[in-house]
C-alpha cells in the first residue's frame, strides 16, 4: 500500500474558508499572495513532498546515519531532495527575499510545512534547525555576522543546529559547564561538550553553524551568566568560504527509538585544539536570545508531532477502505453474507472519527497560530499587536504539548486500525509511532510546557491573553447559536468554556498559595483540558463555516461539509463530557500526588 500525507481538501478549507488567508494580499507586505498564488505554493510543496521527500522516509529509518572517521553520513537518498528543497527556497519561507526567503505568510508556511514534515520528519529537521539558527543571526547578529551567515543559512548552503544540552545540564540549562575564554581579536575560545544535538553533523552542507550556549570566564552562575556564540564547524575565510576545521568533533551518534534519519550527535568543542566562536548578542544574555530559537522550535515540534499524526490518519483511512475483512453486522445472519471493507465496522469508524477530530483540530490550531504571526506583522495599532502576541505566547505551550501528546495517540490508533499489519515494518504505521514519541520530549518536555502555561502564561499581563482567548471562543459560540442545527453543540460548548474559566481561576489562585506544589502537580492535566476546549472551539468554528454550505454545495463537497458538522458533533458531544470530568478533578488540588510518601514509590 502507498503511504500518504496531508488531506489537501481540508488544508484548503482551513486556509480559504475559515481563515480567508487570501485577504492578506490586500496588504502591501503580502500583496503577491492571492488565492491563486497560495494554491500554487501548496501544490508545489505537495509535489516536492510526495515525489522527492516521502520516498526517503523508509530509507532514513532503515539505513540511518553513519559516523565514519569523524564524519556523519546521512542516508544517500537525502541528498537529492535536500538540493531540490534548497533550490525551491523552502528553508526560509517567511523571511526576507534579500537573504533567500520567500516572504510568504506564516499560515501558508505552516500548510507547506505540514506536508514536508508528514513526508519525512527526520529529513526536515536539517533545514528546520538551520532556519532557527538563521533567525538568531537575523535577530541578534551584527551587520558583519548577518553578511557572513544569514544568506548561507537561509538558502540551506550551510546547516545549523541548537547546542544547549550537556550531560549534566538538560532542562536545567543553567548548570552547563561549557566555557568561553576571550581572545585578543574579540573572538572566544570555546571548550565543552554538548549532547543530543539534532543535525549535529551531516554531509548535506559545506559548513555547519552551531549556536552554542557557554559561560564566559568570571560570569555569574546559573542562567544569568550564559552567553550565546556562533561556532562554525569550519573556520570562515576572509572571502566567506569555509576554511580549516574549527575543532568541533562529533564523538558519537545516539542509537534511538526513532527518527533514525536525523543525526543526534555528541559534540566536543576544543578538545583537540582551539575552537573559535563569535559572541552573538550581548554577554550574559544568551538564554534570552536562545528562547527566540526555542519558541520557534516549540512551534516546529508541534508541527512535527502533527505531521506524524496526519500521515497516520490518512494511511489508516485508505487502508480501512481497501482492507476487506468480516461481514456487515446488519447482514451477518444472512445466508451468504459478503465480506466488507473494515471501514464498515463500527469500532473502526469510532477510531477513525477520533483520529479525524484530533488531526483536523490540530491543523486548525497550527494554521491559526501562523495567522496570528501574520497579524502581528500587519498590525499598526500597538494594542492590537500586543493582543496577537499575547495569544501566540499563550497558545505556544498548548500547541507544543497538546499536539504532540494527541499525535502520539493518533499514531497508536493508526496501528490499531491496521491490526497486526500495523505492527510490522512492511507498513509505515509503526515507524510513525516510534518517530512521533520524541516530540513530547523535545524543546522542554510536555511537563515543562504545562508548568510554563500555569506559571507564566496564564497570569501574563494580568490574565488578559487568556481572557482574549475565551473572548474569541465566545464569538464563535454566538455565531453557532445563529444556526439552528448548531444550537445544541453551541450550548454544550458554552458549558465547557465557562467551566474552563472557573478552573483557570482556581488553578491560578492555588499556584499562588501554600498549595503551590499541588497546583503544579495538576499543571499537565490543566494544559490537557485547555487543549480539549481549544479543539472544541475550532470544531465548532468549522461547523459554523460548513453547515450553511451543505444545501448549496457541489455534489463533491456535500459529504465533506457534512463530515465537518458530524466531526464537531462527535468531539463536542462525546469528548467534552470527559473533559468536564477532568476539570472537576482539577479542583481537588491533586493532593494525593504530593502527599504520597516518597518511600511508597517502590523501585
Amino acid at each position: 500500500m502507498a503511504q500518504h500525507i496531508a488531506d489537501r481538501r481540508d488544508q484548503d478549507f482551513v486556509l480559504h474558508e475559515m481563515l480567508n488567508l487570501a485577504d492578506l494580499s490586500k496588504h502591501e507586505r503580502f500583496e503577491d499572495f492571492n488565492k491563486k498564488t497560495i494554491d500554487m505554493v501548496i501544490t508545489e510543496a505537495r509535489n516536492l513532498a510526495i515525489k522527492e521527500i516521502l520516498p526517503t522516509q523508509a530509507e532514513g529509518d532503515e539505513v540511518g546515519c553513519i559516523l565514519k572517521d569523524g564524519q556523519v553520513h546521512v542516508p544517500e537518498g537525502f541528498h537529492k531532495p535536500y538540493r531540490l528543497f534548497c533550490e525551491g527556497e523552502w528553508v526560509a519561507m517567511c523571511d526576507d527575499p534579500e537573504y533567500g526567503g520567500q516572504g510568504m505568510p506564516k499560515a501558508l508556511a505552516m500548510a507547506a510545512g505540514e506536508m514536508f514534515t508528514g513526508a519525512n520528519c527526520s529529513f526536515m529537521m536539517y533545514p528546520g534547525l538551520t532556519h532557527g539558527a538563521g533567525k538568531l543571526v537575523e535577530e541578534f547578529g551584527t551587520d558583519a555576522q548577518k553578511k557572513t551567515y544569514l544568506a548561507n543559512l537561509y538558502t540551506g548552503k550551510w546547516g545549523g543546529t541548537m547546542c544547549l544540552t550537556e550531560p549534566e545540564a538538560g532542562s536545567d540549562v543553567g548548570a552547563l559547564s561549557t566555557t568561553a575564554v576571550r581572545n585578543d581579536d574579540g573572538t572566544f575560545s570555546i571548550t565543552g561538550n554538548k549532547i543530543f544535538i539534532s543535525g549535529g553533523d551531516q554531509d548535506l552542507t559545506e559548513n555547519i553553524v552551531h549556536p552554542v550556549l557557554a559561560r564566559i570566564e568570571g560570569a555569574p552562575a546559573g542562567t544569568k551568566g550564559i552567553s550565546l556564540f556562533l561556532v562554525p564547524k569550519y573556520k570562515i575565510n576572509e572571502d566567506g568560504t569555509p576554511g580549516e576545521p574549527n575543532n568541533v568533533e562529533c564523538t558519537g551518534i545516539e542509537k534511538k527509538m526513532g527518527i533514525h534519519g536525523n543525526t543526534t550527535a555528541s559534540l566536543s568543542f576544543g578538545a583537540k585544539g582551539t575552537c573559535i566562536g563569535e559572541l552573538l548578542g550581548e554577554e550574559n544574555k544568551g538564554m534570552k536570545a536562545m528562547f527566540v530559537m526555542m519558541n520557534e522550535a516549540r512551534l516546529g515540534t508541534g508541527m512535527q508531532g502533527f505531521g506524524f499524526a496526519t500521515a497516520s490518519y490518512i494511511n489508516a483511512v485508505n487502508y480501512a477502505k481497501e482492507r476487506v475483512q468480516g461481514t456487515d453486522l446488519l447482514k451477518m445472519f444472512d445466508k451468504n453474507p459478503q465480506s466488507v471493507s473494515i471501514i464498515k465496522h463500527p469500532d473502526v469508524r469510532r477510531q477513525l472519527i477520533s483520529m479525524k477530530a484530533y488531526v483536523e483540530g490540530m491543523r486548525t490550531l497550527l494554521y491559526y497560530t501562523g495567522l496570528l504571526f501574520d497579524k502581528v506583522n500587519l498590525a499598526e495599532d500597538e494594542k492590537e499587536k500586543a493582543r496577537y502576541k499575547g495569544l501566540i505566547e499563550l497558545l505556544t505551550p498548548i500547541l507544543k504539548a497538546y499536539c504532540t501528546d494527541r499525535s502520539f495517540e493518533v499514531c497508536a490508533q493508526g496501528i490499531q486500525v491496521y491490526g497486526g499489519y500495523g505492527y510490522i515494518r512492511e507498513y509505515p504505521q509503526e515507524q510513525l509511532l516510534r518517530d512521533c514519541k520524541i516530540t513530547s520530549i523535545y524543546e522542554g518536555t510536555n511537563g515543562i510546557q504545562a508548568m510554563d502555561l500555569l506559571g507564566r502564561k496564564l497570569g501574563m499581563n494580568k490574565g488578559k491573553p487568556f481572557m482574549d482567548l475565551l473572548g474569541e471562543m465566545n464569538k464563535t459560540m454566538a455565531a453557532a447559536k445563529e444556526i439552528e442545527t448548531l444550537v445544541p453543540m453551541a450550548e454544550k460548548f458554552e458549558t465547557a468554556v465557562n467551566r474552563l474559566g472557573e478552573v483557570a481561576m482556581h488553578m491560578g489562585m492555588t499556584a499562588m498559595s501554600e498549595q503551590v506544589l499541588n497546583a503544579f502537580a495538576a499543571a499537565h492535566p490543566f494544559l490537557d483540558v485547555t487543549g480539549d476546549v481549544v479543539m472544541a472551539w475550532f470544531h465548532l468554528w468549522r461547523a459554523v463555516v460548513a453547515a450553511p454550505k451543505i444545501e448549496k454545495a457541489k455534489k463533491k463537497d456535500v459529504a465533506y461539509y457534512q463530515g465537518q458538522v458530524s466531526t464537531a458533533d462527535y468531539f463536542i458531544t462525546c469528548q467534552l463530557p470527559t473533559t468536564l470530568g477532568k476539570m472537576n478533578g482539577l479542583t481537588t488540588n491533586y493532593t494525593p500526588v504530593m502527599e504520597m510518601p516518597e518511600a511508597a514509590f517502590i523501585g
